[in-house]
């Protein structure tokens, strides 16, 4: 049987490339409801779905490694060939010896160059969904030095970063967000997959499948499957927001939204059944490319009264479109175009998960201020001592 990769365990399988720990954080970035793929299967190590393939990442402080798993893990049964050694018929095994060692050493060439482009490939794959070119220290700066707020978090939470994700698994996976949390929604998406998606893997006894496509998701079948799973009537909006897609666009629709401004993107995709301003907004930041994008709920909604005394909705109790905008505008005034990624920051930070982050950076900031007391202390008693002496 097939096992998730541990670094530690074979270093040879896996690949790397530089990667400050600054500039990405895996488990405050997969953690922290941006996706719902990406499981802890080891110490500091996670293994997910992407790009059709089943990778285990994990990281140091300036490196990131990674594996992606083969459906042929055995290098001798590449293509589905197996290579036989041995004696063939008619034959000296002089002759034949050499024979084998030019074909070995022909079809490792084949298959070192095939490799080699896979590696470029799949890092390539892997900096696109990281959006590596984004410099984040260099936004985080921007961001400090504009909100003093930012500035005290953003120390706490460093490499928090905004994904690249594929507009069809980020769109219906944000369906399944309505009136959810994160490991409700997580368990959903499991079961969306594991019953509509092409099976990839078994890694011990986790089966990994693909995320399903549109087509698949339109079929009027569809439907009644997923209410047998516990999806209630998020399952209507998935078939019917797919067959829409279908009928009214075209399979690479959402893909077209990439290319187009920021607000044309998101009315377009409110056209869809369940498709709300949230919803939108977290497909455009998380899959379209609008850095400027803010996604706002109750959540973030409190983070901008409590912590930004900002004054949008007033004493209203629910959020309507009105106040969503506002608050939007609020940040995006604030932090730039690039006020979505900000935003995720201070939301991963507010996540109850991550709770012990903030408590200990509060705690060693108490240490420290206890620690420098102690020291100014310890110096005038020093200074008493030196000036009674010379008395």
């Amino acid at each position: 049987m097939s096992q998730h990769a541990l670094l530690s365990v074979g270093a040879k399988a896996w690949r790397s490339f530089p990667c400050l720990r600054s500039e990405l954080r895996l488990d405050l970035t997969l953690g922290c409801g941006q996706t719902f793929r990406w499981r802890e299967t080891g110490d500091s190590h996670w293994t997910g779905v992407m790009g059709g393939q089943v990778w285990t990442l994990t990281q140091t402080e300036d490196t990131l490694w990674y594996h992606v798993y083969s459906h042929h893990e055995n290098p001798r049964q590449v293509f589905g060939q197996k290579r036989k050694a041995g004696v063939g018929p008619g034959c000296s095994g002089k002759k034949w010896k050499g024979m084998t060692d030019v074909k070995v050493e022909e079809e490792e060439l084949d298959l070192n160059a095939g490799s080699s482009e896979r590696e470029k490939k799949d890092e390539k794959l892997l900096r696109d969904y990281f959006q590596l070119d984004v410099k984040l220290v260099d936004l985080y700066k921007e961001w400090s030095h504009a909100d003093p707020h930012f500035n005290h978090t953003g120390n706490i939470f460093t490499g928090v970063r905004m994904l690249r994700q594929d507009p069809v698994e980020c769109l219906f996976s944000f369906i399944c967000s309505s009136n959810n949390h994160i490991s409700r929604i997580q368990g959903m998406v499991e079961r969306l997959c594991s019953t509509l998606g092409t099976p990839l893997c078994k890694l011990d006894d986790t089966h990994y499948h693909d995320f399903p496509s549109i087509q698949t998701l339109a079929d009027s079948k569809v439907e009644a499957c997923l209410r047998d799973l516990g999806f209630g009537y998020r399952a209507r909006f998935l078939q019917q927001s797919a067959n829409l897609i279908m009928t009214s666009h075209g399979p690479d629709w959402l893909y077209t939204l990439r290319s187009v401004p920021y607000l044309q993107a998101r009315e377009a995709l409110r056209t869809l059944p369940g498709v709300g301003l949230k919803v939108a907004d977290c497909v455009c930041l998380m899959s379209l490319d609008k850095s400027e994008a803010v996604p706002v709920d109750t959540h973030v909604w409190q983070i901008a009264k409590r912590d930004y005394s900002c004054a949008a909705g007033g004493g209203q109790k629910t959020l309507t479109d009105k106040v969503y905008n506002e608050i939007g505008d609020f940040f995006r005034k604030l932090w730039g175009s690039y006020a979505g990624w900000a935003h995720s920051v201070l939301f991963c930070a507010d996540l109850k998960k991550f709770q012990s982050l903030k408590d200990g950076a509060i705690k060693e900031e108490k240490g420290g201020k206890i620690k420098k007391t102690n020291n100014k202390k310890k110096k005038q008693t020093e200074l008493k001592k030196e000036e009674e002496g010379g008395e």
